[in-house]
């Protein structure tokens, strides 16, 4: 493929969630029973042109591939396949080279998760999944699509212990509609959203702006110590250390996924001080702006 077309995100209508070293070492390392398996990015990429990906030293985490339209290449220590429509891969933890990308032509659209943990080699070896496995022919999978949406949802709620927990317990259903397609129907629910989580969705909408606890309290009327008792009982911290959460949270996409620089970024999440913004951001993060894109940036 030409070079020069080579892009890796930036895909109108994409949704990406990449959770910072640092919070998921904090999270992991204090429950490890819990969290035998975790999820460590997210994303969803609609009709990707130029997708491009590759991993010289391979990769730590599995690589789940779900191709929805479309079609692309895969690369897996020298032997070249192709996923299409209503294909799926897994590509197993591993130190050989990968690659892959989409059709110049007839680009695919993605759903993919990375997940790894204390037992994936050992769960990799148990379910057969190998480097030189092909992809997999299954029927549109509504189901998995469903428990995708509850693990984004869930997991853009907040970096919170709550919000990984079951991000990691719904990866493995998501994972068995796969691997056991047969055993599973298409079931949609439906619920209301409580009190809490109505408060954090007019957080996530309002990210731009400065929100205190008062005005967030009189919205469910409610007085600011009561509100703050029940928001802490719910999420485990703060309100308002929870909505620096989600800003940085955001940051960390728009880090991804654009070419703003840092002070556009911190204008664009309520933070005139571009040096104040680097510094909240690193406390929550455990590296600097700066840093971070340049993670990325190194792959």
């Amino acid at each position: 493929m030409n070079n020069s077309s080579k892009r890796r995100d930036g895909f109108e209508g994409e949704r990406l969630i990449s959770i910072p070293e640092k919070i998921l070492h904090e999270i992991v390392s204090k429950d490890p029973a819990l969290f035998r398996l975790y999820i460590s990015h997210i994303g969803y990429f609609p009709k990707a042109s130029y997708h491009y990906r590759e991993r010289r030293k391979g990769c730590e985490d599995n690589i789940f591939l779900y191709c929805l339209q479309g079609k692309g290449y895969c690369v897996l220590d020298n032997k070249r396949i192709t996923l299409t429509a209503n294909q799926f891969i897994i590509i197993p933890s591993t130190d050989r080279y990968i690659r892959y990308w989409a059709d110049n032509n007839d680009p695919w659209t993605l759903y993919w998760i990375h997940y790894t943990g204390a037992d994936i080699k050992l769960m990799n070896q148990s379910l057969n999944i190998a480097l030189s496995d092909g992809p997999v022919d299954i029927a549109f999978n509504q189901k998995a699509l469903d428990i995708w949406e509850n693990i984004y949802e869930n997991l853009s709620m907040g970096f919170t212990k709550e919000n990984f927990c079951n991000a990691s317990f719904c990866l493995h259903h998501f994972l068995a509609t796969f691997i056991y397609p047969q055993k599973h129907r298409v079931k949609i629910k439906e619920e209301q959203a409580d009190p809490i989580s109505t408060i954090i969705e007019h957080m996530r909408s309002n990210l731009q702006q400065r929100l205190s606890v008062e005005e967030m309290a009189s919205m469910l009327k409610l007085s600011s110590s009561h509100f703050t008792n029940l928001f802490r009982k719910a999420t485990g911290m703060p309100p308002v250390d929870y909505f620096i959460n989600l800003k940085m949270q955001q940051a960390c996409l728009l880090l991804n996924t654009s070419d703003f620089r840092i002070k556009k970024v911190a204008e664009t999440l309520g933070y005139e001080d571009q040096y104040y913004f680097s510094r909240v951001f690193k406390k929550c993060m455990g590296v600097s702006p700066e840093q971070y894109k340049k993670n990325i940036m190194q792959g």
